[in-house]
């Protein structure tokens, strides 16, 4: 289904934001406790106090748009990895983002004693920052520079390092296990619109920044020797988009969790809609991304009721069959 003309891409667009929008309200009104839609306007309309309109308030619109900030960032994290990496498998996963902040993570809940969700956010921020540099940081060693097969295998790399040394520090201390078992899930539940609001200004500057650099990315994807033959500065356009990954991704890391994934499914199902051409895949990604996520999230609530499923379990349910058939069917080309 893939839409050939401008206008016909312009209105997927709009369809998709449409789309996203009902799916941000579904996200509001249903759920395990019982509400309506005019529950959720009268909420912020005419505020009585009760237990409905405090839900709507304090969980499920927080919760709405943190699923809805994450997705779209994950998605345009994975479209700018895939093509940074040639790799059609790659995601935050591969440059060590969510073993890094999971490591930061534990090693602070573990020695420092840290319980606050608010602090864990700025911990986790850190860990898949120092995560993604070391990962570019070895990529770049050598003449021959930041190459795609360096890049992937210093990301899977540092992930391992970093995973080892999570489990490890979890199997000397089961306290730290019980306290950080609900984030190294993946979830965007009892999550405080405080917490999207510290990382949101970053998350912003790199939704803007990835369509700055959509262009150079085209030729980038084209192959090194190509975009250098015209003109591209191709380190710059490669340091460039790191910062916007880990900006994105570790952002989202922080807030949620680590979410597999998102980055590699969104991409794909961009590219079947509008092509390989990036001024057009960032953003449908963080449309598909959001709503992706969005209804992953849905689902969740549904699934084991009363209890509520992990969005992250949930995404991996969906992503895993995806996963090998991308894989089975050998594609090559981000």
């Amino acid at each position: 289904m893939l839409l050939k003309t401008n206008s016909t891409k312009i209105l997927g667009l709009f369809v998709g934001t449409i789309l996203f929008l009902l799916l941000i309200c579904l996200s509001i009104v249903y759920g395990y406790t019982n509400t309506t839609w005019k529950m959720a306007i009268e909420a912020y309309t005419s505020f009585d106090g009760s237990n409905e309109h405090l839900i709507i308030q304090t969980v499920r619109v927080p919760r709405a748009l943190i699923a809805a900030a994450v997705g779209a960032s994950l998605g345009i994290a994975g479209v700018l990895m895939q093509a940074l990496t040639r790799n059609p498998l790659a995601d935050p996963k591969i440059f060590g983002i969510n073993a890094g902040a999971s490591f930061f993570i534990v090693f602070a809940v573990s020695f420092f004693s840290i319980t606050s969700l608010e602090t864990f956010i700025w911990i986790a921020f850190a860990g898949a920052a120092v995560a993604a540099i070391i990962v570019y940081s070895i990529g770049s060693l050598g003449r021959e520079g930041l190459t795609p097969m360096k890049f992937t295998l210093a990301g899977a790399a540092i992930w391992a390092l970093f995973s080892s040394l999570t489990q490890g520090v979890l199997v000397l201390n089961e306290k730290a296990l019980e306290e950080v078992l609900f984030w190294l899930a993946g979830s965007v539940q009892g999550r405080k619109l405080e917490y999207l609001q510290i990382v949101l200004p970053y998350m912003t500057i790199a939704w803007v920044g990835s369509l700055i650099i959509a262009r150079h990315i085209n030729l980038i994807s084209m192959g090194e020797d190509v975009a250098k033959g015209l003109g591209q500065r191709t380190g710059v356009i490669k340091i460039f988009s790191a910062v916007i990954i880990i900006l994105l991704a570790g952002g989202s890391v922080a807030i949620a969790g680590p979410i597999g994934f998102v980055g590699i499914m969104v991409p794909h199902l961009s590219r079947f809609l509008v092509g390989i051409d990036h001024r057009w895949l960032v953003p449908y990604c963080a449309i598909v991304g959001g709503c992706l996520l969005l209804l992953a999230d849905i689902s969740a609530r549904f699934v084991i009721m009363p209890q509520e499923v992990p969005v992250g379990v949930m995404t991996a349910i969906i992503g895993t069959p995806f996963f090998i058939y991308i894989a089975r069917k050998g594609l090559t080309k981000s």
